[in-house]
């Protein structure tokens, strides 16, 4: 189909070879029209479909494709119901259903996938197709996830959701919203650890592919005459099917859910589960319940603590489980190059390591996974899983680290005993180097740089890669001190927080974000390189980031320019995923307190990463909110419950985070703007736009020419939710991250907070008792909040 060609309701267009056919249809038991696809033999079996959250009430829709390349499905009225993009534009757009079940637009005669301009494999449905990638393009940020529909009759995205956790090792989970509810695990190299029904068969043939740029797992058939998919189903189970010729109808070939021991850490953390035996939960060896009445109640979630405390020596030992489900990995280290005597000498280093195993099984194994605290959803298998080593206490294990390592001739590894002495003659002479570093900073203490886990840099080092911290190194200047750049004898270029003497940031603030960063880990997070304390002072060391912070593109009337609209959306999506890792996903629940374009850094391809911890404050597992007489952050970015009442919750940062949107689209400050025909700041103008109906006012005149205008509303209207007054009424980051990436229908946002217009100069601080704020936007700190 070209650009003068239309599909219209009742007319349909099969593939080359016949296997799926695409056009309108009504799904069994409604009334409402929409556009999909769906196989020619079975056709109530819609695998994937373009409007599910938005149907035509009529018979008269049409698609078209623009002369751009973009597929638009239009309703009896000609508005635009549903549309694709294309970052690229073509001579000849042409869109084809392949016999794969993929919807296409390409240019002309260029089949190459690589080159097309859009395709239907990229925003899946609820169904997984053979060839169709289910993840992550780390890349461009691309997520590629499956959603349940509503119900039978109700194809709208539903509750429950399959995709690949990046964090820490990746794994694929099942979402109910935003609970996890089922964890098919992590890939050994054959098959995810809790699922071995997918290991491979005459049938089926499972890929997992992970490197630099992409994560995800697809599958692929054997005989192509066989057809098959991977469906959640809206009751939220995840079933492969297959078709079978003889009756003409799908068979269900493995179902992922098919017991409790499947419902996510139902026996808390360190505790195993087993559906064989009564009860189904035990603690793990060495660990005892943490609540026994609860316990004994069969109430396993509070799960289990070690009965004896670790010795942290190398008298530890290691207690093996065989055929077992791995423990969540979103907490996991993991390494490729290492074997598993490598693996167990590194965990026997580090206190925090509480189990290792190999991240491979084929073959012999290969590869290290190592576990930092506790184990969660653990259980044992029937058939399948793999061997994990749980670390213990000596007392507790029977005997010692060493002599349970010499036993270990059963794990396969050939010439271990040489492997393992070379691996502590190396560990000696790191921690002979370390302690030499150390004896240079004769006042930092053991216990800083033991609590901190990072390499502690010398002074002279860091005076010698900034020339002595020369002005012309100079990258800018915060609330809290200089920054500079330097670089290392090796080459490797830094960027250096040095605190000033008279900074708001003390010590305790200093080891607050060198604790933190050490733990965290996301590709839009800054990376922490190290620290150096020396006397009075106190510096932080970055990975270099070159392109500097958001603010000097998108307020410089120059640079700003560079950001086109694509860069944009990539940078919001990606300071989304990273407030969720940091919200959700990490392994502490950290709210930042000070999200603004200074504290967003961009690398040498402008990905954003999330700088500054100084003020960010840990939650535990359970806590979501918090108060303080302390104010810190920063004006025009603070929530309006925190900077009148101190009180404080992930919805403080994702007040931020809309205000940042619409800094972003607008490329315009909140803080100082003021609309010449009525006193509104930046939020109350864009929310003056959006009551009137016209918020693509907003777009920054730059990029206004080029931007997708779908895209740019949907960004705008998020914001808006973000930053409404109430934060209950605000989304949390994980719904975020779903609003800007689907185009499903999302609710009218209230009123903002904070939305009049700037206040005179006298009252421009929460406290007319403190000085007022600079114009250059450093972090304020306010010892009393109203």
């Amino acid at each position: 189909m070209n650009t003068t060609q239309s599909l219209r309701d009742g007319e349909t267009l099969v593939s080359t070879g016949g296997s799926f056919e695409l056009g309108f249809f009504t799904p069994a038991g409604s009334t409402s029209r929409y556009f999909g696809l769906w196989y020619k033999k079975s056709p109530q079996t819609v695998v994937w479909m373009a409007n599910r959250g938005i149907p035509i009430s009529n018979k008269f829709g049409t698609l078209n494709v623009t002369s751009q390349g973009i597929l638009v499905l239009l309703n009896g009225t000609n508005n635009i119901v549903w549309s694709s993009n294309t970052s690229t534009t073509a001579q000849n757009p042409v869109a084809q259903l392949l016999d794969s079940g993929n919807l296409v637009v390409r240019d002309g005669n260029d089949n190459k996938a690589e080159n097309f301009l859009w395709q239907s494999f990229d925003y899946p449905c609820d169904t997984l197709l053979p060839g169709m990638k289910l993840g992550s393009n780390l890349v461009t940020g691309l997520n590629r996830f499956l959603s349940s529909w509503k119900g039978k009759e109700n194809p709208a995205p539903g509750q429950f959701t399959l995709g690949i956790d990046v964090q820490g090792y990746p794994q694929l989970i099942l979402r109910k919203e935003t609970r996890i509810m089922y964890r098919v695990g992590s890939w050994n190299g054959q098959y995810f650890t809790g699922f071995p029904e997918l290991k491979p068969d005459p049938i089926y043939r499972f890929e997992f592919v992970f490197n630099r740029n992409e994560v995800y797992v697809k599958f692929e058939l054997q005989n192509s005459s066989v057809f098959s998919r991977l469906t959640v189903i809206p009751s939220g189970l995840v079933q492969l099917f297959t078709w079978s010729h003889q009756t003409n109808d799908w068979y269900v070939f493995a179902t992922a859910v098919v017991d409790q021991c499947e419902n996510y850490a139902l026996c808390g953390a360190n505790a195993r589960c087993d559906s064989n035996s009564s009860p189904v939960c035990d603690c793990l060896d060495g660990f005892i319940p943490k609540s026994p009445s609860e316990w004994d109640s069969q109430n396993w979630t509070g799960g289990c603590i070690r009965r004896t405390p670790l010795d942290c020596t190398d008298k530890d030992g290691f207690q093996s489980y065989t055929g077992v489900k791995l423990p969540d990995t979103s907490s996991s280290w993991y390494d490729d190059s290492f074997s598993l005597v490598e693996c167990e000498g590194l965990c026997i280093q580090n206190c925090s390591c509480f189990a290792y195993a190999n991240l491979d099984i084929r073959g012999r194994g290969s590869g290290c996974l190592r576990w930092f605290g506790d184990l969660m959803d653990t259980r044992r298998l029937a058939e399948g899983g793999q061997d994990i080593y749980i670390r213990l206490a000596a007392s507790q294990s029977g005997v010692t680290g060493e002599k349970k390592r010499k036993k270990k001739t059963h794990a396969g590894v050939i010439g271990g005993a040489v492997i393992l002495g070379s691996s502590i003659l190396i560990l000696g002479i790191v921690f002979c180097i370390r302690r030499r570093k150390h004896r240079k900073n004769g006042n930092v203490e053991d216990r800083k740089e033991e609590e901190m886990e990072l390499p502690m840099f010398d002074l002279t080092t860091i005076e010698h890669a900034t020339f002595n911290f020369s002005s012309s190194k100079k990258l800018g200047e915060g609330g809290f001190g200089a920054v500079y750049k330097g670089e290392l004898i090796e080459g490797q270029e830094i960027a250096v927080k040095r605190l000033s003497k008279s900074s708001g940031q003390g010590l305790n603030e200093f080891k607050n974000e060198v604790l933190l960063i050490a733990k965290l880990q996301h590709r839009n997070l800054v990376k922490l390189l190290g620290c150096c304390i020396h006397e009075d002072e106190k510096m932080l060391i970055y990975e270099y980031m070159p392109n500097r912070s958001l603010d000097s593109f998108i307020f410089d009337p120059t640079r700003r320019k560079f950001l086109d609209w694509s860069k944009r959306t990539h940078i919001i999506d990606g300071i989304a995923r990273g407030l969720l890792y940091l919200h959700q996903d990490s392994r502490l629940r950290i709210i930042h307190r000070d999200i603004k374009a200074s504290n967003i850094l961009l690398d040498n391809e402008l990905n954003p990463k999330i700088s500054d911890f100084g003020l960010a404050r840990m939650f535990g597992g359970d806590q979501t909110e918090a108060n303080t007489k302390r104010v810190v952050g920063t004006f025009g970015y603070m929530s309006p419950e925190y900077a009148l009442d101190g009180h404080f919750s992930v919805k403080s940062d994702v007040f931020s985070f809309g205000v940042l949107v619409l800094e972003i689209v607008s490329g315009k400050k909140n803080r100082g703007f003021c609309h010449p025909d009525y006193n509104k700041n930046l939020l109350g103008h864009a929310w003056m736009l959006w009551f009137n109906g016209i918020p693509l006012e907003l777009i920054d005149e730059c990029f206004a020419d080029s931007c997708t205008p779908s895209k740019a509303l949907r960004c705008i209207h998020v914001a808006l939710l973000c930053v409404q007054q109430r934060p209950e009424d605000r989304p949390n980051m994980s719904s975020v991250v779903l609003m800007l990436g689907s185009e499903n229908p999302l609710p009218q946002p209230k009123q903002p907070g904070f939305f009049m217009g700037s206040n005179p100069p006298e009252k421009d601080t929460l406290s007319n008792k403190h000085q007022s704020h600079s114009a250059n936007e450093v972090t304020v700190t306010l010892l009393q909040a109203r």
